[in-house]
């Protein structure tokens, strides 16, 4: 009778990263120092834990690694598997459930704030007015596509006005370059002007939920509105001119910021492999982790003063809106020659 023969698993060599590498060599590998690797760790922690270490279970830590890892280079599970000396399942496991604790409700809401009080309104519209005397503005918003693979189901909504699959991303920053309210979720076919009608921020401004003379920049994707200043499509005055060149200067904000933050994450930079919920998922946590980065003062790797170049915003052809009776229009001619 033929032996029973018992197949031992083989457990490769893992890497302890933290012993490894210097803080500058982390951040060209994972985007955060050990300091922010660990404080990440501990925000998630008790969600990601595995109920026992049992046949070379990952730690916490290990999961945020491969996390952190996927999410700044974008490369293939089976490549980071092999980096890191975990198969490419282990690698899937770990991401997902790290992904899904890092865009918690609770994990949004503490990193991602619009600001609400009458303080910090103010903060944001020094920081922005020192850049070209421009009043009033809380953030700059724009939208940009993230690239996905074609999903299975509801394609065709997927397919940009550029022709591929994308996620389009609604993004808020302040003049600190900080994210300060993201939307992913909506297809690449969804215009931007649809996905802010449809968000939370219009709530805030339209139920009077922020101060009057408090406004956002936006480009001519938007629909003019009093808290949405966006350019004049044919200026003709003085003060049109001189309302654009400020408005231009001040926005570039928001082109600059989302330039970061896909140089911080490369991942955003090419085509997310994954279905249409996970993307959205990495969306969120890039832009968690971006804030942290900011917080802890951690520097984009090869950051450089012109951070709008290597990225691409959504670039709109002029819609004709409905402005509840031209009220944005009026407000906008007002507001630049009051103040340009």
């Amino acid at each position: 009778m033929a032996a029973n023969i018992v197949h031992r698993r083989n457990f490769r060599e893992r890497k302890d990263c933290l012993q490894q590498y210097s803080d500058r060599e982390l951040i060209e590998r994972f985007r955060l120092d050990s300091g922010g690797i660990l404080f990440v760790e501990s925000l998630i922690r008790d969600q990601i834990s595995s109920g026992s270490r049992r046949n070379m279970a990952l730690s916490s830590l290990q999961k945020v690694l491969l996390t952190l890892r996927f999410l700044a280079t974008g490369k293939m599970q089976l490549c980071n598997g092999d980096d890191m000396g975990v198969s490419q399942p282990t690698v899937s496991r770990a991401i997902t459930v790290t992904l899904a604790s890092l865009t918690s409700p609770l994990m949004i809401s503490r990193f991602v704030q619009f600001p609400s009080s009458a303080a910090e309104i103010r903060r944001n519209q020094e920081s922005f007015h020192a850049i070209a005397g421009f009043p009033g503005i809380v953030g700059a918003i724009d939208g940009t596509h993230i690239q996905i693979i074609a999903p299975h189901e509801y394609e065709n909504e997927f397919v940009n006005r550029h022709n591929y699959h994308s996620i389009n991303t609604q993004v808020v920053f302040d003049a600190k370059y900080r994210i300060i309210d993201v939307v992913a979720k909506w297809p690449g076919s969804t215009h931007d002007s649809r996905i802010l009608n449809e968000s939370g921020l219009r709530v805030l401004f339209e139920n009077n939920h922020i101060p009057i003379h408090t406004h956002l920049l936006g480009d001519s994707g938007y629909p003019s509105k009093r808290w949405l200043l966006t350019p004049f499509l044919r200026p003709n005055q003085p003060s049109q001119l001189n309302y654009n060149r400020a408005h231009k200067k001040t926005r570039s904000v928001v082109e600059r910021g989302i330039g970061q933050l896909k140089r911080r994450f490369h991942v955003l930079h090419g085509e997310i492999r994954l279905s249409p919920e996970k993307a959205c998922q990495v969306i969120l946590s890039c832009a968690i982790l971006h804030n942290i980065c900011k917080d802890r003062c951690i520097p984009c790797p090869q950051d450089h003063e012109d951070d709008g170049e290597d990225q691409q915003v959504n670039v709109h052809v002029p819609h004709i809106f409905n402005n509840n009776g031209n009220d944005g229009l009026r407000y906008r001619q007002q507001f630049a020659e009051t103040h340009f």
